[in-house]
């Protein structure tokens, strides 16, 4: 933590640099990610990531400081006192900030998201996340106009703003009858991006002449062939 000389103010905007360091150590933020979830301990998150304690601890007080978590609780432990630790909410980005965000900060953002996404969604997999009959798992490229991109990226935000609404009354209705036992979390993910091409994606050294692989056929491949 040495030379750090940071503001504890929080992180309103994304091109505040506070946001790109505090992004830029992958375990900082799987930190974050499970801080966004519940409040925890450096000692149990520790023992959860199966990394040394003085290190997230480390990593813990760096998030302090840029004001990206808060200290939420003490408790007791062997003689000692535990600190416990929540995220703060992060920055909302409107079109405008991202459109002229800086490409570093852009970058941060988009690796800690991307990593988050598939730390969840592999770890939702393993124990069955896809198995509901009504869930989804779709991948699409479309060639699109300057029309119809328009057009999807306004269905986008459309459905974020439905979903906002439908997750409202779900929580209505969860307080009202907090043990019913469909109650379940759900994970949406929504990308709209431009897709570069996969098969003009250069193989790495010793790849070149390789015999691909086939990929194993699960229920969600299977689906959607």
């Amino acid at each position: 933590m040495s030379g750090l000389t940071v503001s504890t103010k929080s992180i309103t905007n994304i091109d505040d640099p506070r946001l790109v360091k505090a992004l830029a150590h992958p375990l900082r933020v799987r930190i974050l990610a499970m801080l966004h979830e519940q409040q925890l301990s450096p000692v149990q998150l520790s023992a959860r990531l199966d990394a040394r304690l003085g290190t997230v601890a480390y990593h813990v007080r760096t998030l302090d400081t840029l004001g990206m978590v808060e200290e939420v609780a003490t408790r007791q432990r062997r003689g000692a006192i535990e600190h416990f630790y929540r995220a703060k909410e992060r920055p909302r980005v409107s079109d405008a900030a991202w459109e002229h965000a800086a490409p570093m900060a852009k970058q941060a953002l988009i690796g800690a998201t991307l990593q988050q996404i598939n730390d969840q969604a592999t770890l939702s997999a393993a124990h069955g996340g896809f198995d509901r009959r009504d869930a989804h798992i779709t991948r699409t490229v479309m060639d699109l106009d300057a029309k119809g991109w328009e057009q999807l990226s306004t269905a986008l935000a459309r459905l974020l703003k439905d979903a906002a609404r439908i997750e409202a009354a779900a929580k209505r209705r969860c307080a009202a009858h907090p043990h019913d036992e469909s109650i379940a979390r759900a994970g949406l993910v929504l990308m709209h991006f431009e897709a570069s091409r996969l098969s003009d994606q250069r193989p790495s050294r010793g790849e070149a002449g390789a015999r691909p692989q086939r990929a194993p056929r699960t229920r969600a491949s299977a689906e959607q062939s």
